[in-house]
């Protein structure tokens, strides 16, 4: 689900409270129910909540009704929205498999980070509605980070330039994950499915081919604009193709096998 109001911002809570919370290097609660509620279990049921309903769903009060407790013994645990986004944020980048799953060389790690990031937006698209641009990092994204970059070092490019190669398949699927998104929306609002939507377009489409105006678009094959095409892939596959011929001109790593 998508919101009309303006993205959230990672960083926005007390920033000293989020690293002890995200670095369990703070106090645990003096007072509450300590067996029934724990930091973790507040988390988990924010994403939850996050995930079914939108991000914008989830409040304490929200929280102190799903959890069965009341609102002042969450605050006991985090003291806000702004605390708890950037716990849920580390919590749903930390790597759920070991490094084999990246798979053997540099390309295949940047293929298995696309995939699995897009596969990330799709279990909860509500990633797309905060702003990460300064991101308070904790133990699980730095785990994926270190989990990465351990696997393409071997490219052979400077430092900046591996942050520069996560970014850029990080930005790549952001933008296809947000038009899955607004697909998906679009469908849900207009009640009409993609096909429907199309097909309402056809006689008005057909006509438009016919007067030689558009001689390039009536040119294309029928499957040109159709769904069995995997755009996503094709896209990720010339991102890497760019960096593995960057990659032999600076003469890194083997991108596949044995680095």
């Amino acid at each position: 689900m998508t919101s009309t109001s303006g993205p959230e911002t990672s960083g926005s809570g007390d920033i000293s409270v989020t690293l002890k919370l995200l670095w369990n290097t703070g106090k645990r609660p003096s007072r509450g129910p300590k067996p029934a509620l724990t930091l973790d279990r507040i988390v988990e049921a924010a994403i939850q909540i996050a995930d079914t309903e939108g991000l914008e769903a989830v409040s304490m009060r929200r929280l102190s009704k799903e959890l069965g407790t009341g609102t002042m013994s969450l605050y006991r645990y985090v003291p806000g929205k702004g605390e708890l986004l950037d716990l849920m944020l580390d919590r749903v980048q930390r790597p759920t498999g070991d490094e084999g799953a990246l798979g053997e060389g540099w390309r295949a790690a940047l293929e298995a980070l696309g995939r699995e990031t897009l596969a990330l937006y799709r279990r909860h698209p509500w990633l797309l509605q905060v702003n990460q641009t300064r991101p308070v990092l904790g133990p699980g994204a730095l785990a994926g980070m270190e989990m990465v970059l351990a696997r393409i070092k071997p490219m052979g490019l400077t430092d900046p330039e591996l942050i520069s190669a996560i970014i850029m398949i990080d930005g790549y699927v952001i933008g296809a994950a947000r038009t899955q998104l607004y697909q998906k929306e679009a469908e849900r609002k207009s009640g009409l499915t993609d096909a429907e939507f199309w097909e309402a377009q056809a006689p008005v489409l057909e006509k438009a081919m016919t007067s030689d105006r558009y001689p390039v678009l009536a040119s294309l094959s029928e499957d040109a604009f159709g769904t069995d095409f995997d755009h996503f892939e094709f896209g990720l596959q010339r991102i890497l193709d760019g960096l593995e011929a960057l990659v032999a001109r600076r003469g890194g790593g083997a991108s596949r096998g044995e680095q």
